[in-house]
């Protein structure tokens, strides 16, 4: 199944079951909002926005789901959860003093808060991360596994229609500190 048809999958399906809620101003992009063109706003106040994810060294790809509102008493605040899956292949990386190349796959879901200051959204996040890793390279080595806490901080600037966003991710276990980004795009859509 390609990415975009999954993501309009769990779209709809998130659009039957979100409790209605809605946004204070329609042509105001959520503090979490990047220069997807996933972005959706359904019609019960809800925000999904998808993408995938892929890191500068190549070693990981996968996507985040996030669903987020703006409650109606408090116009400039931004509630969502995230959802994450990465895939990890032949990350070099080392356990007991040897070195290793392990593949590993990771589930993680995170609550974020945001708040809009006129062109400037901030916002933080926090949840957990499921991983499972599989050493490649020495074969006989052991496999690992664990839970962590994942931790990030955003920023988003809109000047006209140039959006501008930074984003810092942070997972506090030294086996998957191959995924911890600091990300950075510009955007001027057209």
């Amino acid at each position: 199944m390609k990415t975009g048809s999954f993501f309009t999958c769990l779209a709809a399906c998130l659009a039957i079951v979100a409790t209605p809620a809605a946004l204070a101003d329609a042509d105001s992009a959520p503090s979490f909002a990047g220069k997807d063109v996933d972005l959706m706003r359904l019609d019960n106040g809800m925000v999904i926005e998808g993408r995938d994810i892929e890191t500068p060294d190549g070693y990981t790809s996968g996507f985040r789901l996030i669903a987020g509102f703006t409650p109606l008493s408090l116009p400039r605040l931004d509630l969502a959860a995230e959802f994450s899956y990465r895939e990890s292949d032949e990350v070099p990386t080392q356990m007991g003093g040897n070195n290793l190349l392990v593949d590993s796959v990771s589930l993680g879901g995170s609550l974020m808060a945001g708040v809009r200051i006129g062109q400037l959204g901030l916002y933080a996040k926090s949840g957990v991360m499921g991983w499972e890793g599989d050493a490649v390279i020495p074969r006989d080595a052991i496999d690992t596994g664990g839970t962590t806490r994942v931790t990030g901080l955003g920023a988003r600037l809109s000047f006209n229609r140039l959006i501008s966003r930074l984003e810092f991710e942070e997972f506090d276990a030294p086996d998957m500190a191959h995924l911890n980004l600091l990300t950075a795009s510009l955007h001027y859509p057209f």
